[in-house]
């Protein structure tokens, strides 16, 4: 297998863009890839999304785009694994650059979720859930995380008010990425007095939808002169059951775990190695478990790095340095690949008041469902 390297990166705001659609959205972010690579185009398009049939109306998304984007005839294939998509087409990209198939791949994760009611966005991502015994039961995925954030505070005795930070430091971060969807601070108090949605889940525990993309150039890293250069070391996906129930243990991502315990030994690096870490903060019961299944923190103790101020970007565990799904906000298709283009950043040393002083070796987890697909890549500055 090549060692593979991220040339180029490009991104939109995520907003409710209501004049704008997928196509224009997708390749706004292709083309700023291309560009800042120095490239016109790319052997193969993969393109991660989770609702473009189901909200959108618009299946074969892929040559849609690859027809948008002056592409052409470019292979080009959609790749779906619930909000898992974006990495999930990273994957793709990468394997097929890897094994030599194709000498480029353009990844481009893109989602348009804004125009259509909270009652049918809602229904669509439930079906990232276990049909015949979740979603049949009338259960939504705030109602899910509900239900292992109510477990995981039984089981080890933590408040609501505990998971706080998390929050706090996404919000804190995203003031300072202009492609955010929210721009402002909140305190604990704020947090605490946030409107319910599914208990102990409240308003400020939970990610925004929104419309955007996100994309990035992979080539071999053989033929690039370029220094430094950002590579690929270390990938792997990972599955568990689709329905929480069926878990041995409901408070373990295994998934998580395993995917990265391959990225690891891939990359040849521990979890202290790890400069800057962009995890999947859907809801903040999720960074925990998170942190506590890649090795960061001790099971049950993972609100513990965010209270002793551990997570923001002088800490010891950085991440959701660009405001995570949290604040940046969560266009589920494009999210795996929001992370990944937010880790080039870091690496490249782009980001600003939330740079990571030294940051040589980046990680990006993404998960697709309640836990059920989860994707790990690790990112070096070489």
């Amino acid at each position: 297998m090549h060692p593979v390297a991220i040339l180029g990166i490009g991104q939109t705001k995520i907003d409710e863009h209501w004049q704008r659609s997928l196509r224009d959205l997708a390749g706004e972010a292709a083309l700023a890839a291309l560009h800042d690579a120095g490239r016109e185009s790319a052997a193969g398009l993969f393109v991660g999304n989770m609702l473009s049939g189901m909200i959108d109306n618009q299946n074969n998304l892929a040559a849609l785009i690859a027809d948008w984007t002056g592409l052409g005839s470019t292979e080009a294939v959609k790749v779906e694994a619930a909000c898992a998509s974006g990495a999930a087409a990273f994957r793709a990209g990468l394997m097929a650059v890897a094994s030599g198939e194709l000498a480029s791949a353009l990844v481009v994760g893109v989602e348009k979720m804004t125009e259509r009611s909270p009652h049918e966005v809602t229904a669509a991502l439930a079906t990232a859930a276990d049909a015949d015994y979740e979603v049949e039961a009338g259960i939504s995925f705030v109602g899910l995380n509900a239900l292992v954030m109510r477990r995981y505070m039984h089981e080890y005795g933590w408040q609501h008010a505990d998971f706080a930070p998390f929050s706090i430091n996404a919000h804190a971060n995203a003031m300072y990425n202009p492609f955010a969807r929210l721009h402002q601070r909140i305190t604990v108090e704020q947090f605490e007095k946030s409107a319910m949605i599914a208990t102990p889940i409240n308003l400020l525990d939970a990610s925004p939808i929104g419309d955007g993309a996100a994309a990035a150039l992979l080539v071999p890293a053989g033929t690039l002169s370029r220094v430094p250069r950002i590579t690929v070391s270390g990938s792997a996906s990972a599955t568990d059951t689709l329905a929480i129930h069926d878990r041995p243990d409901a408070l373990l991502l295994t998934a998580a775990y395993k995917s990265a315990q391959a990225a690891y030994k891939m990359a040849g690096v521990r979890p202290e190695d790890i400069d800057v870490f962009e995890l999947h903060d859907a809801f903040s019961i999720m960074s925990a478990l998170s942190l506590e299944a890649c090795g960061f923190a001790e099971r049950g103790q993972g609100p513990r790095l965010g209270l002793d101020n551990e997570i923001n970007p002088q800490g010891r565990v950085p991440i959701c340095t660009r405001g995570g799904l949290k604040a940046r906000g969560h266009p589920v298709g494009a999210t795996g690949m929001y992370q990944i283009v937010e880790v080039v950043q870091q690496l490249r040393g782009e980001c600003s008041k939330t740079q990571v002083d030294g940051a040589r070796i980046g990680m990006a987890q993404n998960i697709g469902g309640s836990g059920a697909t989860i994707l790990t890549h690790i990112l070096k500055r070489e």
